[in-house]
């Protein structure tokens, strides 16, 4: 079944006095989509996100939602609701208060086309008895719509029994959830999260990562997730946008961007890499380290120079008698799963992930299966 574009960027760019900031940026993000722009401070990704929801006007090129231009509309006029960072609670209002606070400001022409008008009107003659319904009725019922949608959206956080807290009594776990709850009480298409999570300790986020992936699964919202931590990216998207100087570098599944980098800057910033300088000798066969290596799915000119990528946990520790690569260990660190290794081959450091343990100074043994060799093509500007 084809997936329905909700978003499009059409070339777009933005400058800041003569700084061009994104760079004629084009992306389609599909509906019901966990999609994430992922990329270092300064990147563009922020900027991107709020040219989205309409707090930055592009200078040129077109944002285009359910089919239609919305370059000119401001924010509140877009299907859109935004997270940041900050969460920008009111600490003078509980927390039910804080969420129903959008609602309780939108006029009354959107909450009876929100809630439904006939509804509402239906649900009073049957409280009432009565056939006729006034002004009065109508704004009560709305009033308790919009607390009941607030307590739903609260318990949809797993803040429920927090209605009459004070923000000042929350941890920062809990206001972002509020923000969280505040941004979906009136269903958006659309969630834009701008590093929400920053501010949050390590065990806190972690735990948000999944909570959030599962809100975006049961809502069938779209999300549209900034961060520059590539762990959060991974854990929860179902496509990665890599940035880097307002262009996009590559873009994919997780496990697509980790497994296939298209150059050394995704690979670096997608996890821990190997890279090295290595010669494509024909079909099948790359040399690097002095070694001839087998690989599998690539096709490069014969005696191509190539870059040779290898997550640290894909070497293969083993005996030095059937080693491809022989090294000492320079660095050894536990890390509570595995051990993190340093090993020194030929004057060149390599990162190994290993379950085993070797001390600094003790030799080692690496070799590397054929599809655990990614290569990647060098540029002119890496020559």
């Amino acid at each position: 079944m084809e997936k329905k574009v909700i978003i499009e960027l059409s070339h777009v760019t933005k400058k800041f006095d003569d700084d061009i900031i994104v760079n004629d940026l084009s992306l389609q993000i599909f509906e019901n989509e966990f999609i994430t722009l992922l990329g270092p401070s300064g990147c563009g990704k922020t900027t991107t996100l709020r040219m989205i929801g309409g707090f930055e006007k592009a200078n040129s090129g077109d944002i285009i939602i359910n089919g239609k231009i919305f370059n000119e509309l401001p924010p509140y006029a877009r299907p859109i609701n935004t997270v940041f960072q900050s969460y920008a609670l009111f600490p003078h209002l509980n927390v039910v208060d804080n969420v129903a606070f959008g609602l309780n400001n939108r006029p009354m022409s959107y909450l009876l086309h929100f809630f439904g008008e006939e509804k509402i009107i239906n649900e009073i003659k049957l409280e009432t008895k009565s056939e006729t319904v006034s002004k009065k009725q109508i704004k009560q019922k709305v009033n308790e719509k919009i607390y009941l949608a607030s307590k739903e959206a609260l318990q949809m956080v797993s803040l429920k029994g927090f209605e009459t807290r004070k923000i000042t009594q929350l941890s920062g776990g809990q206001q972002q959830r509020v923000a969280l709850a505040r941004a979906i009480v009136n269903k958006p298409q659309i969630l834009l999260l701008d590093e929400p999570l920053a501010a949050l300790d390590l065990k806190l986020r972690q735990n948000m990562q999944y909570e959030l992936k599962e809100m975006q699964r049961k809502l069938g919202i779209t999300f549209i997730f900034v961060t520059h931590d590539q762990e959060e990216a991974m854990t929860m998207s179902d496509r990665i946008v890599v940035m880097k100087n307002g262009l996009i570098e590559q873009m994919g599944t997780p496990k697509h961007i980790y497994n296939e980098p298209v150059n050394r800057y995704v690979a670096n910033f997608i996890g821990e890499s190997n890279i090295i300088r290595g010669t494509y000798l024909k079909k099948d066969l790359v040399n690097f380290m002095g070694v001839d290596f087998e690989c599998t799915g690539y096709t490069f000119e014969n005696k191509e120079v190539v870059d040779v990528v290898i997550r640290p946990e894909d070497f293969d520790v083993v005996s030095l008698e059937v080693a491809k690569l022989k090294g000492i260990v320079t660095s050894s660190i536990f890390k509570g799963v595995h051990n993190e290794l340093t090993v020194l081959v030929d004057g060149v450091e390599l990162m190994v992930n290993t379950y085993e343990t070797y001390q600094v100074g003790e030799p080692i043994g690496l070799k590397v299966d054929p599809y655990e060799i990614h290569l990647m093509k060098v540029t002119a500007n890496e020559q």
